[in-house]
């Protein structure tokens, strides 16, 4: 465990203290104070109460949308059903960035539509919320959808037999045994919204800030490091509430249920009541997945003189404007190069912590289990300026490293990799290791020998996810990579961030490519996936 801990100290904790200390403490006196006066401020009150309200209604209307989903998915089987579900897992994979841009492509700039039902989509809210819709349908119905799939339908069916309605029925037999992994799921869409920067700097611009993107303002345009400093903590510590009660609720999920394989729970759907709702889930999946990455990609090549592949050319060289020191294309390269040395770190470090969490148990362990999730709530952005003030010496200058990319990119992959590959190394029969041991294997032989066999498919999962994690990664990535070697996600943002339609055009076509990596590396986890894993998320 110590190659672990050791890299979440120097590259997260490290980092994390460091601006916290730098703002809350210069000359080595604590003003602690400021936490008062920043958080007294009204306009970061402002910010907090934005935060927290849309994350809030990001989180009822994802459920609302999703739930219908998760039911469809697991109950109902229909030709395409493996395609479709690989299709609404596309957008949780991709990067926050990306779905700022494929909801702009939609709502902004001579979009396909600016008004819904007469609400504003441009200029208000909505559009930061359907895309945290759009980016978050997969972990409900991957979550609720799991579990739903295996839970045993003739509990109800005994129900409706002793004289209960359809809805009585659900109510108290299917509900109760749901409720856990809805509250799971929802405490889930719930940080990833609290935390949200790509898909706020993209579509909400300077009217709305999220806290995220308030930290973002204060370290790189103001350099106003106690108030980031004190924002932090309290991302800190609503994400350690959030982390709390969502080991909470998985421990509720963990109670005893009657479960079944979803082999058996699928059926076609019988009449038009059902047909109708496989229909509308159907439409919803179209109209809030399908066209915002349609009208995407139409944006990549339509043209001021049609379409064609001009904005495509365009970025294999420089223009005038000065955005980038090397052509765009060049991210391409550049992200693959970046992903793929992060996803061998990450599966390094998270393939030893779980190892280490497998064989090891005790507070101490359960502690840094939750440590390893940190990464995923708390502000990629702080992580990222960190970097720049910490990792700026000898023994560890690497500033100027082309690893320095990799490094933060892994810190969001290892707990991917961790949560995948625990649950495999926990069903591995201990006697195993005993025997291969008895027989004088030593404990990497061992491993070689009994472990990595069961565990390959995991391992190569868990190597995708981080892959397409690593490749998306924005929030830490827009301080630390060079100019001369931006990545995918950052070339968009700079691209956005230019007047002109050739910028704009650039950047759409730079998103399509991104996205269409970012979709073939799921349909390959896809492939890898197995029945009896398929309800994990």
């Amino acid at each position: 465990m110590a190659l672990p801990v050791a890299f979440f100290a120097v590259f997260f904790a490290w980092p994390v203290v460091s601006i916290v200390d730098r703002g809350l403490r210069p000359g080595g006196d604590w003003r602690f104070g400021r936490i008062g006066e920043t958080l007294s401020r009204p306009d970061i009150l402002d910010v907090l109460g934005f935060t927290a309200w849309q994350a809030l209604a990001s989180t009822g209307l994802t459920l609302l949308v999703a739930l219908p989903g998760a039911y469809v998915f697991a109950r109902f089987d229909f030709p395409g059903k493996s395609v479709l579900r690989a299709v609404v897992t596309v957008p949780f994979v991709l990067p926050t960035v990306l779905v700022g841009t494929a909801f702009l492509a939609l709502v902004g700039r001579n979009g396909l539509t600016d008004e819904l039902w007469g609400l504003r989509l441009d200029t208000g809210v909505w559009a930061i919320l359907l895309a945290h819709v759009f980016f978050n349908y997969a972990v409900v119905v991957r979550t609720v959808g799991g579990l739903w799939a295996q839970l045993d339908p003739r509990q109800e069916e005994a129900a409706r037999v002793l004289g209960a309605s359809r809805l009585t029925a659900w109510r108290t037999v299917t509900l109760p045994a749901l409720v856990p992994a809805v509250s799971a799921a929802a405490l889930m869409v719930f940080l990833f919204t609290f935390t949200s920067f790509g898909v706020v700097q993209i579509l909400g611009g300077d009217a709305y800030t999220t806290l995220e993107a308030e930290i973002y303002r204060q370290t790189a345009r103001l350099l106003d490091l106690p108030t980031a400093a004190v924002l932090t903590l309290v991302q800190f510590a609503a994400v350690g509430a959030i982390l709390g009660l969502h080991a909470w609720t998985v421990r509720r999920r963990e109670t005893a249920l009657r479960l079944v394989p979803p082999e058996r729970t699928a059926r076609r759907p019988r009449g038009a009541g059902q047909w109708a709702l496989l229909g509308g889930v159907l439409l919803s999946v179209a109209l809030l997945i399908l066209l915002p990455l349609g009208v995407l990609v139409e944006r990549s090549f339509a043209g001021p003189g049609g379409y064609g592949l001009g904005y495509y050319r365009a970025l294999g060289s420089l223009d005038e404007s000065g955005t980038f020191l090397v052509p765009p294309l060049e991210a391409i390269g550049n992200s693959l190069r970046y992903a793929l040395a992060a996803t061998a770190i990450a599966v390094v470090i998270g393939g030893l912590a779980a190892a280490a969490l497998t064989r090891r148990a005790g507070r101490l362990v359960r502690g840094f289990d939750a440590l390893l999730m940190l990464p995923l709530g708390v502000s990629a952005v702080t992580v990222g300026f960190g970097f720049l003030i910490t990792l700026d010496e000898p023994p560890l200058d690497l500033r100027a490293s082309w690893i320095l990319v990799p490094l933060a990119q892994a810190l969001v992959g290892v707990p991917f990799v961790v949560r995948t590959m625990l649950p495999v190394l926990r069903a591995v029969d201990e006697r195993l290791r005993e025997a291969a041991a008895v027989l004088g294997a030593s404990p990497w032989r061992a491993w070689r020998e009994v472990d990595l066999p069961l565990v390959r498919r995991a391992l190569l999962i868990a190597a995708g996810f981080a892959f397409a994690v690593s490749l998306g990664e924005f929030g830490a990535t827009v301080f630390i990579a060079r100019p001369d070697s931006p990545t995918l996600p950052v070339a968009v943002a700079r691209l956005l961030g230019r007047p002109g339609e050739l910028n704009y055009g650039q950047a759409m076509a730079l998103s399509t490519i991104l996205m269409v990596v970012c979709a073939v590396s799921l349909l390959l986890l896809e492939r890898l996936r197995t029945d009896r894993t398929s309800g994990e998320f």
